[in-house]
């Protein structure tokens, strides 16, 4: 679970944008005050789930008197007409957060089922499945716990997590060798730097000059990626990332890479179907 700390802002902020400026019309119109009721929030399809802290806390934040029960805990799998959870108390309370809480689960429980489906792919290698930096702005916490909720594993938090040398670094820099020379000279003995290569000439010179500990492999074919395999002999560790579809992830990792990164798990997950049933 994350620390309460890290999420309560995020859902705070979200039942403001719906709440915002005078609460619930259609509540405040149709449901008679003091009403009370218990709602159960059910998946709808097979899936993993995420977001069970994050929903909860939506209800609590809204009424902190509301009752609820989780039943089902983030990164456990799930199908149809599993109850995950359950809400009692201030039917009109229940009905302010309901959105928020579904927006957040079915989002959270979608990208952990897509990540879930990459893993499965990687069966019987050593190869990891990590997520990027590609996430929604404002719910990246959010959304890498959901990676790992999914089996998946974390990249870098944020720009000041490690040394991430991409292409365009190497050409605003000149060339390979200034831009290991600079980050080997600049980084703490905490900072591991990462360098991204496009060919196999790359790698080699990155190899020969040294000081990566990590070496991207962007963009190359199956059979380049088993090149670099070769060419590499466990110096350091290899991340394969671009054009990551979930059908090509088994035959990346059995060319013997560490790792597979893929935004996909997070810019393109489709949100679990989950409802609310009173």
């Amino acid at each position: 679970m994350l620390p309460d700390l890290l999420i309560e802002p995020i859902v705070r902020a979200a039942l403001v944008e719906d709440l915002a400026p005078m609460g619930d019309a259609t509540t405040k119109a149709v449901i008679p005050a003091g009403k009370t009721y218990a709602a159960r929030l059910n998946a709808r399809e097979d899936g993993v789930v995420s977001g069970m802290q994050v929903a909860a806390m939506a209800f609590r934040l809204v009424d902190a008197s509301l009752r609820v029960q989780t039943f089902v805990a983030d990164g456990a799998a799930c199908g149809p007409g599993a109850t995950l959870m359950t809400i009692e108390g201030s039917a009109a309370s229940i009905l302010m957060a309901e959105r928020v809480a579904l927006n957040f689960a079915g989002r959270l429980s979608g990208i952990a089922t897509k990540t879930a489906g990459f893993v499965a792919e990687t069966a019987g290698s050593k190869t990891r499945i990590t997520c990027t930096r590609k996430t929604t702005p404002g719910l990246r916490v959010l959304e890498k716990a959901a990676v790992a909720h999914g089996g998946g594993f974390n990249h870098r938090f944020g720009l000041s997590d490690a040394i991430l040398i991409k292409d365009n670094h190497i050409a605003a820099a000149g060339g390979v060798r200034q831009v290991l020379e600079a980050a080997k000279a600049a980084r703490s003995h905490m900072m591991r730097i990462e360098l991204e290569v496009d060919t196999l000439r790359q790698m080699e010179e990155a190899l020969t000059i040294g000081g990566a500990d990590v070496i991207l492999l962007d963009n190359m074919s199956t059979d380049e990626l088993r090149a670099a395999v070769a060419l590499n002999a466990g110096r350091v560790t290899l991340e394969a990332s671009g054009n990551m579809a979930l059908e090509r992830i088994a035959e990346v990792a059995a060319t013997g890479v560490d790792y597979i990164s893929a935004g996909a798990l997070t810019h393109s997950a489709r949100t679990l179907d989950l409802g609310l049933d009173f």
